[in-house]
């Protein structure tokens, strides 16, 4: 008598979380921005001092030691609780930007590639327009224009995502709209808006995810390089990665750690997003299932 064994359904999400474990620059990716949504969730729960407090009976440099393990900064404020609360700005305005990056850019990307004709030439034009100026250029003159604040800055740095978006949503849709499912929705009389939304956005969510993923690595790095060349946010309670190397560039000589551990901080920060996003990339690849 055969006996028949029934194999528990797969399914793209849960072969591609068992495909990011069994990576391992993609874990340690995962590690890496753990680590960092850690440091700005829990801030005031984890750094040992607060971002302000500086030990007034010394002020002076002190290098790393028990007492404090990244040393002092010419003020006596802990670098290790600095670098921590650096955390907060840089991640909240990244996942700001590229949220209303993606609202900038997946409708305009939706109606240009659903409708083409005149509405792509006209939306693409602009997306070319937005292009061919340099972009972090376009966000420090819009910074130093409105003033140097988290909501400025997030918005700012959303005009240089929303281009690219634009044009991969776009991408999508021109072989989306082609398939047989949208043209099943056509048959049955569903509204344009209800295909876009309801049948081609959907289908298109891995490379959203993805590039998501490896742009909030990008933003972390236009952020810090607007801290740090005094367009950061104007909010002295709550220190930030670039501005702490932009006031640790006079020390790099003498007090190296002072500029050594929010640029490592930086550095360990976007390398894990990149980490996760070829990670998320390969996982999430359906040719490869």
């Amino acid at each position: 008598m055969t006996t028949l064994t029934l194999k528990k359904e797969s399914s793209l999400w849960r072969d591609a979380l068992r495909r990011m474990l069994s990576d391992r620059l993609t874990v340690l990716g995962l590690l890496l921005v753990g680590v960092a949504l850690i440091c700005a969730l829990f801030a005031p729960w984890i750094a040992p001092y607060g971002p302000i407090e500086g030990d007034l009976g010394t002020l002076y440099l002190k290098p790393p030691s028990p007492a404090h393990p990244f040393g002092t900064d010419d003020v006596g404020r802990d670098v290790l609780s600095r670098v921590i609360y650096g955390a907060q700005i840089s991640i909240k305005v990244s996942i700001l930007a590229e949220a209303l990056g993606l609202v900038l850019g997946v409708v305009p990307g939706l109606i240009a590639g659903f409708y083409g004709g005149l509405v792509d030439t006209l939306i693409m034009r602009v997306v070319d327009l937005f292009l061919a100026f340099p972009l972090l250029i376009i966000a420090v003159a819009l910074v130093a224009a409105f003033g140097p604040n988290e909501t400025n800055i997030f918005v700012s740095l959303s005009l240089i995502i929303w281009p690219s978006i634009a044009r991969l949503v776009r991408a999508q849709v021109l072989y989306l709209r082609e398939t047989d499912y949208v043209a099943a929705a056509r048959l049955i009389g569903a509204k344009d808006s209800q295909i876009m939304f309801a049948h081609i956005l959907p289908n298109m969510l891995t490379p959203l995810i993805v590039f998501t993923t490896l742009g909030i690595a990008n933003v972390i790095l236009q952020e810090a390089a607007l801290s740090f060349l005094g367009l950061g946010t104007a909010d002295l309670t709550t220190p930030s990665w670039g501005k702490m190397l932009q006031e640790g560039r006079a020390f790099i000589r003498s007090a190296i750690w002072i500029p050594f551990y929010p640029g490592l901080a930086i550095l360990l920060t976007v390398l894990g997003f990149n980490l996760l996003g070829d990670g998320l990339r390969d996982a999430l690849d359906i040719t490869s299932l």
